[in-house]
Order: C-alpha cells, then sequence, then structure tokens
C-alpha cells in the first residue's frame, strides 16, 4: 500500500512567521516583534529590548530560547533595527489570495497557529478581543470553500509580552489556566470549521539548554516550564474532547534524528540518551500519560526538583493525544569523541555525518533519515504520525519573466517524499504531509525572508522592502502535480 485516499497534502506556516499585522486588529505584541535580522549564516538574531540601561538580550537559535525580560522590564522598539517578523509575509492582508493559490497547487490540509496576542492581547482580565477570533474564522472559512482540512496549533513562539511582564512566563502556573483559557476560546469558537488539533508546537525545543552551557538554576527553571506546558496541553486535550467530540488533538515534536559516529558504544549509548532526553521525555508523557522511567535520572543529572501538584499527574494520564506529528529537515551525529566536525543545522547541535550533502546553511540532507526516524517512532507509539514540518531554506532567484527555478527545492522534496512513501509502504501509518513554509516566511533562525523555504514566492528584502507580490516556483507546479497524483508522480 501506498499513501491512504485521504491522505493530507498541504503546507505548514505560523502566525509568527508568516502572519505580520503585528499591531493590527487589536493584537498586542509576541515577543518575536521584538527579534532583528541576524545573519545568513547562522544563529545571528538578537532579542531587542530598551530598558534604562539600553539592555540587549540575545537569540540561540529557537524563539523559545529568548532570555527572560528582566525585573520591569519593557520591550520597545530602537528605531535603527528592522523586526522582521512584524510583517514577515503579510499573510494578514493576503491570506485570501494565499489560500486560493493552495487550493490550486490542490491542497487538502494546511497548517498554522493561532496567535494567542490575537484572541486574549491582555490575557483573561483584559478580555476576549472579537477581532482577532473574527480573522481567525474568516480564514478557516475561506480554507473550508475550498474543501481544505484544516490542522490548527494553538502555540508556537509566540508568548504575548503581556505573560512575560505579568507573570514571568511558563515558570508560573497561572499560564496553565491562561492557556486552557485561550484554547477553550478557539474549540468553542471553530467548533464547526476545525476538528484537528495541535496544542504545543515542537514542545521540546525547551530542553535544547542541556546542549549549551548551563546553571541548575536555568535547568530548573527550563523543566518547570516545560511540565507546565506538558499539563496545558494534557488538560487542552481533554476539553477539545468534551467541547466537540469529533476532534481529534496531536502533539507536536520537533524531530531528533541523530547517528553515533563512530561505533563505540559509548558513542552509541550517548545516541541514544540524547534520543531519550530530548525526544522522547515529552514525547512519552504526551502519548503514555506519564513521565518516562529515566525522568528521574534526568532529574537528578540537572538538579532539577519540580513543582508537581497531585491533579497534574491525572491530568497527564487523561490528556494523551491521539497522533504524533514532528518536524524533520536533517540528521546530525552525535560522538564524546574529540575529532567530529561541528554541523549547523535548525535548533540543534550536533556534528557532521561525511557520507551527506549539505544546503548552503550547513543543513546535511538526509531523506534515508526520514524513513530511518518515522520507524524508530512508529514502532515506539504506534499511533498516526503527521510530518508537519519539511523543507529546504535556499535563495532564489527570479528570472526576468517572472519564473522561480528552484529545481534544488524539488530535488528535496521528491527525496524526502520517496523516502515516506517507503516508510508507508512498509507499514509506517503516517496521516499526512505538510511542507514547511509553502509561502515565504521569516526563517526562525536567522530572521530572513530572503532563505526562502516557499513555493509560492513573496516579493520582499529582509528590510522590509517589496511588492509583496506572489509568484509560482517551479516547485508551485511540481507540487501540484504530486498531490494531483497521491504521490505516484515524483518526476
Amino acid at each position: 500500500m501506498s499513501f491512504s485516499k485521504g491522505f493530507l497534502w498541504g503546507t505548514s506556516i505560523s502566525a509568527a512567521q508568516a502572519e505580520g499585522g503585528w499591531d493590527e486588529g487589536g493584537k498586542s505584541p509576541v515577543q518575536v516583534d521584538y527579534a532583528n535580522v541576524g545573519s545568513a549564516s547562522s544563529s545571528g538574531r538578537q532579542l531587542i529590548y530598551k530598558k534604562e540601561d539600553g539592555l540587549k538580550g540575545t537569540l540561540t537559535g529557537a524563539y523559545a530560547m529568548f532570555p527572560h525580560l528582566p525585573d520591569n522590564g519593557q520591550y520597545a522598539s530602537f528605531d535603527d533595527v528592522y523586526y522582521s517578523n512584524r510583517k514577515a509575509s503579510d499573510f494578514y492582508h493576503h491570506y485570501k489570495e494565499d489560500i486560493a493559490l493552495m487550493a490550486e497547487m490542490g491542497f487538502t490540509t494546511f497548517n498554522t497557529t493561532i496567535s494567542w496576542a490575537r484572541i486574549f492581547p491582555n490575557g483573561v482580565k483584559g478580555g476576549i478581543n472579537q477581532d482577532g477570533v473574527e480573522f481567525y474564522r474568516d480564514v478557516f472559512t475561506e480554507l473550508r470553500k475550498y474543501n481544505i482540512d484544516p490542522v490548527i496549533t494553538l502555540y508556537k513562539y509566540d508568548e504575548p509580552v503581556y505573560f512575560e511582564q505579568t507573570y514571568g512566563g511558563w515558570t508560573n502556573r497561572t499560564m496553565i489556566d491562561e492557556f486552557l483559557e485561550f484554547a477553550k476560546v478557539c474549540f468553542s469558537e471553530y467548533k464547526d470549521l476545525v476538528n484537528k488539533w495541535m496544542t504545543f508546537n515542537e514542545i521540546n525545543v525547551l530542553l535544547l539548554f542541556k546542549n549549551l552551557p548551563h546553571t541548575s538554576e536555568e535547568a530548573q527553571i527550563r523543566f518547570q516550564e516545560l511540565h507546565n506546558q506538558l499539563v496545558a496541553s494534557a488538560r487542552a486535550v481533554q476539553l477539545a474532547h468534551q467541547i466537540n467530540p469529533q476532534n481529534k488533538v496531536g502533539c507536536m515534536i520537533a524531530g531528533t534524528c541523530t547517528y553515533p559516529l563512530t561505533p563505540d558504544p559509548v558513542d552509541v549509548m550517548d545516541n541514544y540518551k540524547y534520543f531519550q532526553d530530548i525526544f522522547c521525555y515529552s514525547t512519552d508523557t504526551m502519548i503514555r500519560g506519564r513521565y518516562p522511567s529515566f525522568a528521574k535520572r534526568l532529574w537528578e543529572e540537572e538538579g532539577v526538583k519540580l513543582e508537581i501538584e497531585e491533579q497534574d499527574f491525572i491530568d497527564l494520564e487523561n490528556g494523551t493525544v491521539e497522533f504524533l506529528g514532528f518536524s524533520y529537515y536533517m540528521s546530525q551525529c552525535r560522538t564524546t569523541h574529540t575529532d567530529g566536525v561541528a554541523s549547523q543545522g535548525n535548533i540543534f547541535t550536533g556534528f557532521e555525518n561525511p557520507y551527506l550533502k549539505k544546503s548552503e546553511w550547513g543543513w546535511q540532507i538526509d531523506p534515508l533519515g526520514l524513513k530511518y526516524f518515522m520507524h524508530y517512532i512508529y514502532d515506539r507509539y504506534s499511533i498516526p504520525l503527521l510530518i508537519i514540518e519539511n523543507g529546504l531554506g535556499a535563495i532564489d532567484k527570479v528570472e526576468e519573466d517572472g519564473s522561480i527555478h528552484d529545481d534544488y527545492r524539488i530535488d528535496y522534496l521528491r527525496s524526502h517524499i520517496q523516502a515516506m512513501k517507503e516508510a508507508v509502504e512498509e507499514g509506517v501509518n503516517l496521516m499526512g504531509y505538510t511542507t514547511w513554509g509553502g509561502i515565504d516566511l521569516v526563517s526562525a533562525s536567522t530572521g530572513q525572508i530572503e532563505k526562502r523555504y516557499g513555493m509560492i514566492y513573496v516579493d520582499a528584502n529582509d528590510k522590509g522592502e517589496g511588492t509583496y507580490k506572489r509568484l509560482r516556483k517551479d516547485s508551485f507546479y511540481w507540487y501540484k502535480k504530486c498531490i494531483q497524483s497521491n504521490g505516484e508522480d515524483l518526476d
């Protein structure tokens, strides 16, 4: 068997990276509205906010790694800094045009996020922003007009600044109740438009601090934040089923496909431990309803003592997810030796695999790794998988006639779709595939729009200049043909 008749084909974007309209329609600022454009080669972005001393914070490659605001700190803009997420690809004003282009490609699904700051700009006490509610109703209605069945994510690296300033972020258990109220509005308002949800995007990125020098105090903060998010997710899953028994709710985890660099048993054990700590810690909890057996070992290593209420254990058990969404861009190697070559890529750190090629940003391209990873996690969890992010960032050139020849992107997508097709034929239950960034959007790691992922080109540069006109790339027509054939025609 190949892909099922009802297989979901589409793409994935996020409000924080595509929507724009950062101060329109009653929306309040989110953290990434204060992140500048960084270097093209690495995680050169900075979270820039004003205080009397002009303090600047740094970003290390993922929105979730933003430092906390200082006490009584206030975000404000510097006049000489361009904040790329504020306009992004301007989906806020172009959504009808963009959705029409998705329909032209033949999408049967579309993954995006609901910006918390559009629904509750200033928390529950500040009340519901009806303009925000209606914006997303319009988006989802437009999708349904074209028979596009959306998969909607509630939270993706775009926490309202209000929560940092009021509660200090996710270390405060008040955030659980705030999130649940946000989820309740979404599940209720869009009950007739959306029945596939994910609670937190790449929830496991909070564990990436383990790859960096850190103190036990920092570990305590990250583990407590993650615990509170896991509990919030479990409660939201239960609420989704109460509001609409037809709802299906999944988790979304950043894929961590790694290999031991050498056959040294120490490297093999280190690699498996990394998989446990960075991937399984969150996924086991969300799918099995309890912390995994190795969690105690991990807490002891980091000197962590979680603040857990008895009800948390009950909620985790009763709020398990029904499908596993994940991102996959590349693989890396792990080693305990000192002769490895450090690799670049996404939000992970590791070592280069000498058998793989890499993109111009240093991300190693490994379609077989996707097949391997699908088997690996499906064997562990035995619930439907959903590939939420998979794509290639590259510099695209617009020819004089307006065409964009991105054969490199087609080659990347073709090889990964072929690999996932083989995994399905070998027994993996895969419910769908959404490429990352069907529309050009802001890169999480560099803040660039010129590092393009889309099959739809957005005429804008890293300074926010351009017409924002949409153009079809060669990959647009290729993906359309792929979808029409349900993944059979990959030429």
